[in-house]
């Protein structure tokens, strides 16, 4: 199969959009010296950031200082515009652990610019994701222990129900504005715990019972 793609329970799915929540943990934002927002905060990636199969990953050490943000990602079976929570909630196919991967100075410079993300969160492969699970066969979304390690040693270490907004609650305020569709992901946002990541680091990143994703990474 062709394009951008997830496996489902030994189904692809051909993605569509990557909808990425930023700040939905308050103990990131501040790290992240922000305030917690009083509504979901919304980027994108395109679809060439998407990364599956673990593996290696490489980002051009040109490109600068790159961080890792641990996060639940969410697989969309349907859609439309103007959902519920409790509509987007059942709009979800499949859950995953996955990982957006940040430029850290490229994000720095747009923000006191005032410009978008676009370079710092959108470059290629800045979305791995590891296997889905039909999301009646996940636990809890709003319960699971989420984490990441490098080369072994603990740098994320939350649960996902320090979450500001739910997974159906991010998607209800999505429909808004873009329609939703099936094969959309949400990265539903990023605990505390942010870090840098050098040439030959080794990461492992879980939630809940979730398979493991892990890949190593590459600074040519």
């Amino acid at each position: 199969m062709t394009g951008a793609h997830v496996d489902l329970g030994g189904r692809p799915v051909p993605v569509k959009k990557i909808l990425c929540a930023g700040r939905n943990y308050a103990a990131h934002a501040a790290e992240m010296g922000s305030v917690p927002p009083a509504a979901p905060f919304l980027f994108l990636k395109p679809l060439t950031a998407l990364h599956t199969g673990g593996g290696e990953i490489s980002v051009p050490a040109a490109l600068g200082l790159l961080h890792h943000e641990v996060e639940l990602v969410a697989l969309l079976g349907g859609g439309g515009r103007n959902l519920s929570p409790e509509e987007g909630e059942r709009s979800i196919a499949g859950y995953a652990v996955g990982v957006d991967l940040t430029l850290r100075e490229e994000q720095e410079r747009a923000k006191r610019a005032g410009g978008p993300w676009a370079l710092g969160k959108g470059f290629d492969h800045s979305a791995p994701v590891g296997g889905f699970v039909p999301a009646g066969g996940a636990a809890d979304p709003g319960k699971m222990p989420i984490r990441l390690e490098v080369n072994g040693r603990p740098r994320h270490d939350s649960n996902t129900s320090f979450m500001l907004f739910r997974p159906g609650e991010l998607l209800a305020h999505i429909s808004r504005y873009f329609t939703l569709e099936e094969g959309d992901l949400l990265f539903t946002g990023t605990p505390e715990g942010v870090g840098p990541l050098e040439a030959g680091d080794r990461v492992f990143a879980r939630a809940g019972d979730l398979p493991e994703l892990h890949f190593t990474v590459r600074r040519p």
